[in-house]
């Protein structure tokens, strides 16, 4: 669904399971920090409304999002983490620097969702302007920060319930 019809805040609270003993890795992009620093407070702010642990919630930085996917491996050879989410923007500019950053980093993080046990939450927004990612880094949008992180504790559920 087009997020100019959803909202990215906007999600059944009692549908999300309890976090408090769950571990998650983000990996931020330092590139449009002020795009991913709302993206990650974001992040932060849903899973421990969610009851994850300070201590749980493992932040890490990277330069820039093309560095996502291998910031996510070593987050995944850490053993620290269930999950890992990734928060990257990169906006469109007038090369086509745009396109090969964007699809590496797509195909980076679902070759790592592929091949590893950890899921890899894409928290990547590609926009054309930086008035789009604005509007999804907490402005009328909404904030993806929140919907990745939603998404992160549905996803260790979902591998917990099909390990039962």
């Amino acid at each position: 669904m087009a997020t100019a019809y959803h909202n990215l805040s906007d999600y059944d609270f009692n549908s999300v399971p309890n976090a408090a003993d769950m571990r998650f890795g983000i990996v931020v992009s330092e590139w449009n920090y002020n795009i991913t620093g709302a993206l990650l407070a974001g992040a932060v702010k849903t899973l421990q409304t969610h009851g994850a642990k300070d201590e749980n919630i493992l932040v890490q930085h990277v330069p820039g999002s093309f560095e996502l996917t291998f910031g996510s491996a070593q987050m995944i050879q850490s053993g620290k983490v269930d999950a890992v989410i990734a928060i990257g923007c990169v906006v469109r500019g007038d090369t086509p620097h745009f396109d090969y950053v964007c699809a590496g980093t797509t195909q980076g993080i679902a070759h790592l969702n592929a091949t590893t046990d950890i899921p890899v939450i894409y928290g990547l927004i590609t926009t054309n302007n930086m008035q789009q990612a604005e509007d999804r880094a907490g402005g009328c949008l909404g904030n993806k920060g929140d919907e990745c992180a939603v998404t992160a504790i549905k996803m260790i559920d979902f591998k917990r319930q099909l390990k039962k």
